[in-house]
């Protein structure tokens, strides 16, 4: 018994009750999903191929500008409109939506930090959403992330509030980020940020959670604990992962103490954290796990090695070390190199469903 049996998930896209139940249920058996960032069909395909061969579900995300490198690298993608960030996110995800039955998982369709200047991406994304509900009955989309960790706490849940407001209808999961996660990533930078700004605190869980109860319980949050986005030498990140319990301590007191763990939370920035802390920090209710930057590192392995090995035959169409004459065709074919490339990113995701405790949860 698993996932599929006892939840009744469909596999393929999953959306509303069907992505509340996945997360309660990773929640109730300590595991968590990994979050995989996906730039082209190549990298959705390599964690997919992770998911199946693991047994477990999956989060396919597209940040802003993965979203604009999907839709091409040639596309404006101008501050007031971000026609490409938009056009190339409900690509990807009209992609997903037709690829992921096909490898028997379910799986959770997200977009990933949206900051305040990355807003009018949210906006196009939510009037297709909006349109394909009305067509459809669900979302495109099975949630979005909004980032606005550097803004005043009032600002931020004012804003996300706002908009899930706007998802409610359609049961649609909004991730929202306090407590400003360090580091840089796609654009947004918090690598000069203070150090106590890395470190949420229990009033502002509890703040959200009575803004947002009463409109959806279709929410999530991405609090700091010490996370820091990209990869450091081992001592560098000082993570906290036990303030999450204290955390859960305090909204399960508030609510009246009958839910020990009532909040589902998100892991930013774990990129080089050890499984003690992943684990630590699933144990205290993180359901998702955003992995970005060791997939980047594990995508350039595969086409790297690849290179380094063969590049006596990779320097002209015909002539190689078995001779002058022989072609080259087989060795160049992009199948060939990007498969390879493939490979190490689905290894890195399938660790990752080890490590988070999801392989073997369907």
């Amino acid at each position: 018994m698993g996932i599929l049996d006892e939840l009744n998930l469909p596999v393929g896209v999953i959306y509303g009750d069907d992505v509340l139940k996945l997360f309660t249920y990773a929640r109730e058996k300590k595991f968590a999903i990994p979050a995989c960032n996906v730039t082209s069909s190549s990298t959705v395909v390599a964690a997919l191929e992770a998911a199946r061969d693991e047994k477990a579900p999956i989060i396919l995300q597209t940040s802003q500008g993965g979203a604009a490198y999907f839709a091409g690298k040639g596309i404006k993608d101008s501050a007031e409109r971000r026609e490409a960030s938009v056009a190339g996110s409900i690509a990807a995800a009209h992609y997903i939506r037709s690829i992921a039955p096909i490898y028997g998982v379910p799986v959770v369709l997200h977009t990933d930090h949206c900051a305040k200047k990355l807003l009018p991406w949210l906006d196009g994304m939510l009037d297709e959403d909006e349109k394909f509900f009305k067509a459809n009955g669900v979302p495109l989309f099975s949630s979005h992330m909004i980032d606005l960790s550097e803004e005043s706490v009032d600002e931020n849940i004012e804003t996300c509030v706002k908009y899930l407001k706007r998802a409610a209808p359609m049961k649609q999961w909004l991730e929202m980020e306090i407590g400003i996660t360090g580091g840089e990533e796609d654009g947004v930078n918090n690598e000069n940020v203070d150090n106590a700004a890395l470190y949420t605190q229990p009033e502002d869980i509890w703040r959200i959670e009575q803004a947002f109860r009463p409109i959806s319980p279709y929410f999530s949050i991405a609090a700091g604990f010490g996370n820091v986005h990209g990869v450091y030498a081992p001592g560098n990140v000082k993570l906290h992962p036990e303030l999450l319990g204290k955390h859960q301590k305090y909204v399960s007191e508030q609510l009246g103490g009958k839910d020990p763990k009532p909040v589902f939370f998100v892991f930013h920035g774990g990129s080089g954290s050890s499984k003690e802390e992943y684990r630590e920090a699933i144990s205290n209710g993180v359901v998702k796990v955003n992995v970005d930057t060791d997939l980047q590192w594990a995508y350039l392995c595969g086409v790297r090695d690849y290179i380094t090995t063969n590049i006596e035959y990779l320097k002209t169409q015909v002539g190689n070390p078995e001779g002058p004459n022989k072609p080259n065709k087989k060795k160049y074919d992009p199948r060939v190199w990007v498969r390879e490339s493939e490979k190490t990113m689905k290894a890195r995701v399938a660790e990752a469903l080890r490590d988070f405790n999801a392989s073997g949860s369907l």
